[in-house]
């Protein structure tokens, strides 16, 4: 692994584990400043998500201060310069999920996104 790519998968590491905190969840602007403006979630009930739909959800977000997410085996994976895939095992509040997150540089630095094309 070069050098690059693992300043990628951390720079990956850290923009997923800000999203995952309420106080960076609880503030539209700094989850704007994670999200690509093409990004896209399918989640567990196969809802599809997009950025204003996350950001209506996540001012009332269930993750409270008192119980944040916990996360575990979190692995990335360079795909390509600039493209990280990240795999991680999340808890919240005893809901337990395996995630997985596509994370691209952009000229304003690295977000989480579903890329297009």
């Amino acid at each position: 692994m070069t050098d690059e790519s693992e300043r990628a998968m951390q720079a990956a590491i850290d923009g997923e584990m800000r999203l995952l905190d309420p106080e960076v969840r609880a503030s539209p602007d700094r989850v704007l400043e994670l999200l690509d403006p093409e990004f896209i979630e399918f989640g567990a009930s196969g809802r599809r998500w997009d950025v204003e739909s996350i950001l209506t959800v996540t001012s009332g977000d269930s993750v409270s201060p008192e119980f944040p997410v916990k996360v575990s085996e979190m692995t990335g994976t360079a795909l390509a310069p600039g493209v990280v895939h990240l795999t991680y095992f999340a808890d919240n509040q005893g809901r337990r999920a395996w995630r997985s997150s596509l994370w691209r540089l952009t000229a304003s630095g690295w977000h989480q996104a579903t890329l297009t094309g």
